[in-house]
């Protein structure tokens, strides 16, 4: 008998094609829950063992050393552009628009936090440090395959799982990893969520079943 998600997921792949591809996420209702206190929130980075199905844009802050290595990069940035970054804070709001991850060095997290802080904080995207010489790739790649679930104070929040164009066994696979991370962060498992759903960019959104999730 075929899985409850995977045909949801199918229904959503039915709604009219549009001529760009289209995000498939996952929206989570949780109750019971004082999402006024930080520690109930959900601020996590979750890798899709299927991928994100889009190509996503990387950037190293490091010394030479580190950016040689850092092949599988998008962007690479040295400390002088760090120290312009800092002197010219509306351009680099530019710059973090087009990147969704960032690596550092660990000696440039001082700089980076006092300085830019006030712009990567709010948007989820301070740097994953990395001790100096250390090769970046393996984290670069993990960082291509990863979405963020955060909730900030609400109780109902969107974590992208892939895109219409995957294939659907891949698209469970994501979603089912993504529901039970979140999962292992609720008191009461389950029982903190009212209800989830999919949708596609376009779509309307269809409730899923919990029982499915494996």
């Amino acid at each position: 008998m075929e899985n409850s998600i995977i045909k949801n997921i199918k229904e959503i792949k039915d709604f009219k094609k549009r001529n760009f591809e289209e995000s498939i996420e996952i929206g989570i209702n949780l109750k019971d829950i004082d999402m006024a206190d930080p520690k109930n929130r959900i601020n996590e980075e979750i890798i899709l063992p299927a991928g994100r199905g889009r190509e996503l844009k990387v950037a190293v802050i490091a010394s030479e050393e580190m950016r040689l290595k850092a092949k599988n990069a998008d962007y690479l940035y040295s400390v002088e552009d760090l120290n312009n970054f800092s002197d010219d804070k509306k351009s680099f709001k530019k710059v973090v628009k087009n990147i969704d991850f960032f690596v550092a060095e660990s000696t440039l997290m001082g700089n980076i936090g006092k300085n830019l802080g006030i712009i990567l904080g709010p948007r989820g995207k301070m740097p994953k440090p990395l001790p100096p010489g250390q090769d970046p790739s393996i984290l670069i790649d993990n960082l291509k395959k990863s979405v963020r679930a955060r909730s900030k104070d609400k109780i109902t929040f969107h974590i992208p799982v892939g895109t219409k164009s995957m294939k659907d066994e891949d698209l469970y696979t994501n979603l089912n990893t993504v529901i039970k991370r979140v999962i292992s962060h609720l008191d009461k498992g389950k029982g903190n969520i009212a209800s989830a759903y999919i949708k596609s960019t376009m779509s309307k959104a269809i409730t899923i079943n919990l029982g499915d999730i494996e």
